[in-house]
């Protein structure tokens, strides 16, 4: 899949400590890089995230913006399978 043929990503990524971190970007390859550098965001940045865990794409902000909603709110044990769930699954 090319990362460059969809508006905006919603991506989990396994930090250093066993922490995820979860966010949106609409640049995906280039929102990694600056977490890898330590550019990311302020959580990312003591932690020094290892590798991305699972990625979605959405056709807008808003609509990446709720899924991260939803996802924040899950506990760690659901979030790989809210990537594994058919994210028209639920929607109003």
């Amino acid at each position: 899949m090319n990362v460059r043929e969809h508006g905006w990503w919603l991506y989990l990524l396994e930090c250093g400590d066993g922490s995820w971190y979860a966010g949106i970007s609409n640049d995906i390859e280039a929102r990694l890089q600056a977490h890898a550098s330590g550019k990311g965001a302020r959580y990312t940045r003591g932690r020094l995230p290892l590798r991305l865990i699972a990625r979605r794409a959405y056709p807008d902000r808003a609509a990446a913006s709720r899924a991260e909603w939803q996802l924040k709110r899950l506990p760690k044990t659901r979030k790989l399978a809210f990537f594994a769930a058919d994210p028209g699954a639920g929607a109003d």
